[in-house]
C-alpha cells in the first residue's frame, strides 16, 4: 500500500516541481488558498502559538501575521519539492551565502562543526552548501518518514547534491564513528525540537515561556569537541535567501553548562521577533508548557 499511495502521488511531485518559477508560486499561492481559507490547517494551534509567543500583538497584528506564514509554509513546502529538479547553478543563487569564509576558517580547525538551526526561514535549500568547495562533507540530521518510499525521496532530494541525510536516532553513534575515523563533518541539526515529557530534563524559557529543550548539539559538541555555529536564514524576497554562520563556541567543552543552547535560543527569538511570519507556528513548540516537569528535569531559567 506504501509504494502504491507514493507512485500515484509522485508524478504530481514531480512535475510541481519543473514548473517555470513563475507559475511555480501561483501555484503555491492556490495551495495558500485551499490551505488556509478552506482547510484551515492547523489554524488554531497557529493563532494560540502566535498569541503565547506574542502576547504584545493586537487580534489584527495575529492575523496578518498568520496569513503571511501560511504564504511562507506553502512556499517553503514547494521549494523542497522544487529541489527535484532545480539546477546547482539556480540553487546557489536563490539560496547565498554571506561568509563562507568563516565556514572555511573553521573548517582549517579540523574540526567538525555542528549547525544549530531553527524551523525559521528555510533551511530545505541548505542543501546547496556543498556546492561551494568546502572540504567538509555536509550531513542533515532528520526524523524519518514512516513511508519508506517517501522516506527515500526525501533523502534522494536532500541529497541532491552531495549531502547526506543521517536518522536522528543514528546521529550520535554515526558521528562518532565518523571522528573516530578521522572525517570531519560539517552536521545540520533542527535544535528546537519538543522532547517528549518524560525525555524532558532541561527546560528554559523560550518566547517568554518555560519549555523543555533538546540539548543533543550541545552535549555532542562538548563531547567531541565541535565547532558551533548558528544558521542565520533570512527571506530576502520570495525564493531568495540569504545565510549567514554566527559563531555560537569554539571551544565547547570549556563552556559553562547550558550556555550554547541558550545562546542558541536567543539567537533564534530575535530572528522570530523581527520577522515572526517565518517560524514555523504550526509546530506545537510549547505544548508541554502547562506540563509538570518530571522529577529528574533541570530548570534552567
Amino acid at each position: 500500500m506504501q509504494g502504491l499511495v507514493f507512485w500515484l502521488i509522485y508524478p504530481i511531485l514531480w512535475l510541481v516541481s519543473i514548473l517555470p518559477f513563475r507559475i511555480f508560486y501561483l501555484f503555491s499561492d492556490c495551495c495558500y488558498f485551499v490551505i488556509y481559507h478552506l482547510i484551515g490547517y492547523r489554524k488554531k494551534t497557529v493563532t494560540a502559538n502566535l498569541k503565547l509567543a506574542l502576547p504584545e500583538k493586537s487580534d489584527v497584528e495575529i492575523r496578518q501575521i498568520r496569513k503571511k506564514f501560511y504564504a511562507h509554509m506553502c512556499d517553503m513546502f514547494l521549494e523542497m519539492i522544487k529541489s527535484m529538479s532545480i539546477s546547482e547553478k539556480e540553487l546557489k543563487r536563490r539560496f547565498t551565502y554571506t561568509n563562507l569564509d568563516f565556514l572555511r576558517r573553521l573548517e582549517e580547525q579540523n574540526k567538525s562543526i555542528i549547525f544549530m538551526c531553527g524551523h525559521y526561514a528555510s533551511y530545505e535549500w541548505l542543501i546547496s552548501l556543498q556546492l561551494h568547495g568546502l572540504k567538509f562533507r555536509s550531513f542533515g540530521i532528520y526524523k524519518k518518514i514512516r513511508n519508506h518510499y517517501f522516506d527515500q525521496l526525501i533523502r534522494d532530494i536532500r541529497g541532491k547534491f552531495d549531502a547526506k541525510l543521517i536518522s536522528m536516532y543514528e546521529a550520535t553513534e554515526t558521528i562518532q564513528r565518523n571522528e573516530t575515523e578521522g572525517l570531519p563533518g560539517n552536521y545540520a541539526m533542527i535544535a528546537d525540537q519538543s522532547p517528549k515529557l518524560q525525555r524532558a530534563k532541561y527546560w528554559f524559557h523560550f518566547m517568554g515561556v518555560r519549555v523543555p529543550v533538546f540539548e543533543g548539539s550541545e552535549r555532542l559538541a562538548k563531547k567531541l569537541d565541535m565547532n558551533v555555529i548558528y544558521l542565520h536564514v533570512e527571506k530576502k524576497k520570495r525564493g531568495f535567501y540569504e545565510a549567514t554562520f554566527k559563531p555560537i563556541s569554539e571551544n565547547a567543552p570549556a563552556e559553562p553548562p547550558h550556555k550554547i543552547t541558550r545562546t542558541f535560543l536567543d539567537l533564534l527569538e530575535n530572528q522570530i521577533r523581527k520577522n515572526p511570519e517565518y517560524y514555523l507556528w504550526t509546530h506545537k513548540r510549547w505544548k508541554h508548557k502547562d506540563s509538570q516537569p518530571p522529577a529528574h528535569a533541570e530548570i534552567v531559567d
